[in-house]
């Protein structure tokens, strides 16, 4: 079965291509549309779809719109109950009203395909999917779907066996865990729908002492669902607004709800858990990007094994629509190889980029070796190798690196991006000196979990530690990723830190680097020292300190 995934209907826009069972491709539009998340998360924009992502994976496969057996769109309009959620019921239709059409707007998108071979998959099935068939090892055990909405629920909890889901429960809007989340992030002046990750930051500034107000009005019901009364948040906090710095209040009010959430999620589990027995949870969907909840999790929770989908939001619903279709066809299922699903450019043809921008460059003997001096030389090196992350985190692809053991370079780096002085940088490390450094669930290659870092460490990578004590970690496997590795090493070698700040190669506001072009641009218009493009250097003719 050679099979296309799209996510379209409510926020970032992707693609997938699965063949055979095998995950061939995988990107989402922002990354070649250059539009950041692709588009708004509005009921007029149903219509969008990721064109760009479409082309480049039949591309990638050597495959025409003519050749697919099926196209799996992650969202069934045969199951909404207009209304439900509480929004506009006129709004609702129209959205609906795209969802219907896709076939015949995808028809049109990508001529040649025919539009009876669409396949409308719910959208927390294929969030499920993205989850559970896509992990490593047997696709069995218990799988955990928690976002803003589907089509009429919230919420999945459910079971896979031998490739197929078993739902358990399904908790109907307007019922939200993500909903809420996104409310909060609009109420502290925050893009909500985007955003979100900026309050699980702030949350760590604060107390959560407005715990016991919120578990009036949210919980679990005892039933494998939860329910969420409406919240006065101006009763809590006052709003914010985007230009205005946050207060004590607000931090509270961040740490607040994202303790009850996690209080949430570890009722859903244990619920399910003790359903199943299962040893494996599964998660996906936008709220299984909140890592501080994924930690509490993994350490508190009932099961012996947690694996997160990479891209757990929206987009891989276009990964998992796919698989479950191909699944439900009888092809058998390989895991997911990696995040870096992407596209990606062989040497040839980054120099020729080089040359047109007529750029000075140079090709070292050692790619890794001339990195890691300059990040010893506390220099700032943007990284530009292999094919791009599917996904929201920088895994070694395209990347920020920096060194870990200035404590200034936090904001250092975040002045590069043009971000807000309260978020933290990720660090990268040796897979095999991980667990000395730090204390969570590793290996952790996908950044998903926030790790406690061991007192002695804290001083020797300040950058890279949270006001909390914690860090959202990538483990860097010898197998999985050689040059990266090679990279860790050779830093390791000259400051005796295997540690290198990672964070994703972009600035505020824009997309994630994803072509060459791409990454001259931000190399050119950011205060970053180096480039690293394939086994190319670029460096900055002139420095100022």
């Amino acid at each position: 079965m050679r099979v296309l995934g799209i996510n379209a209907i409510f926020h970032d826009p992707a693609a997938a291509l699965v063949v055979d069972g095998r995950v061939v491709a995988a990107s989402e539009e922002e990354r070649l549309s250059r539009r950041k998340h692709g588009k708004r998360p509005v009921p007029f924009s149903g219509w969008e779809l990721p064109e760009k992502a479409a082309r480049w994976c039949l591309d990638e496969a050597g495959l025409e719109p003519g050749d697919l057996d099926a196209v799996a769109y992650s969202y069934d309009p045969g199951l909404v109950e207009p209304g439900l959620d509480g929004h506009d019921v006129n709004w609702e239709r129209l959205r609906t009203l795209y969802a219907r059409r896709a076939p015949n707007f995808l028809a049109t998108a990508l001529p040649g395909l025919d539009p009876g071979i669409v396949r409308f998959v719910p959208h927390h099935v294929a969030h499920a999917a993205s989850a559970a068939l896509a992990a490593p090892g047997p696709g069995e055990g218990d799988v955990l779907v928690l976002d803003g909405r589907g089509e009429s629920h919230s919420h999945l909890a459910g079971t896979y066996a031998n490739g197929s889901l078993t739902t358990l429960q399904a908790q109907r809007l307007p019922h939200s865990l993500g909903l809420m989340y996104e409310d909060l992030t609009e109420h502290l002046g925050f893009l909500r729908s985007s955003d979100e990750y900026k309050v699980m930051a702030l949350a760590s500034y604060g107390e959560p002492r407005f715990l016991n107000e919120l578990r009036e009005h949210v919980g679990a019901t005892g039933d494998g669902g939860f329910a969420v009364a409406p919240i006065d948040w101006g009763s809590l906090a006052k709003a914010r607004t985007p230009d205005s710095e946050w207060t004590r209040d607000h931090a509270d009010l961040a740490a607040s709800v994202q303790a009850r959430l996690e209080e949430v999620l570890l009722d859903l589990a244990c619920w399910l858990h003790g359903r199943t027995g299962s040893s494996r949870l599964m998660l996906a969907g936008g709220v299984a990007l909140n890592c501080v909840a994924n930690s509490r999790l993994a350490g508190a929770g009932p099961y012996d094994d947690v694996w997160v989908q990479p891209a757990a939001g929206d987009a891989g619903t276009a990964l998992g629509a796919a698989l479950h279709v191909a699944r439900s066809a009888g092809d058998e299922i390989e895991a997911m190889p990696g995040a870096d699903l992407g596209r990606g450019w062989d040497d040839d043809e980054i120099a020729a980029r080089l040359d047109v921008a007529k750029i000075p460059y140079e090709r070292p003997a050692d790619l890794a070796a001339t990195v890691a001096e300059a990040l010893a030389h506390d220099q700032v090196v943007a990284w530009f190798q292999g094919r791009s992350e599917f996904g929201p985190r920088a895994l070694g692809h395209r990347s920020l690196l920096a060194h870990p053991g200035r404590a200034a370079n936090i904001e250092r780096l975040n002045d590069v991006k043009g971000r807000e002085q309260f978020r933290p940088i990720a660090p990268m490390v040796s897979l095999d000196r991980a667990a000395e450094i730090f204390e969570g669930p590793i290996p952790s290659p996908y950044m998903l979990f926030v790790h406690d870092v061991r007192p002695e460490w804290r001083e020797r990578i300040p950058a890279v530690v949270h006001v909390d004590g914690t860090a959202r970690i990538q483990t860097v496997a010898d197998d999985d990723e050689p040059l990266v590795a090679r990279l860790l090493r050779e830093f390791d070698r000259r400051t005796g830190i295997p540690v290198v700040i990672n964070t994703s190669l972009n600035t505020a506001g824009r997309p994630m680097v994803d072509d060459p072009r791409d990454a001259l641009e931000c190399f050119g218009s950011a205060p970053v020292d180096l480039l690293a493009i394939g086994p190319f250097v670029v460096r900055r003719r002139e420095v100022r300190a």
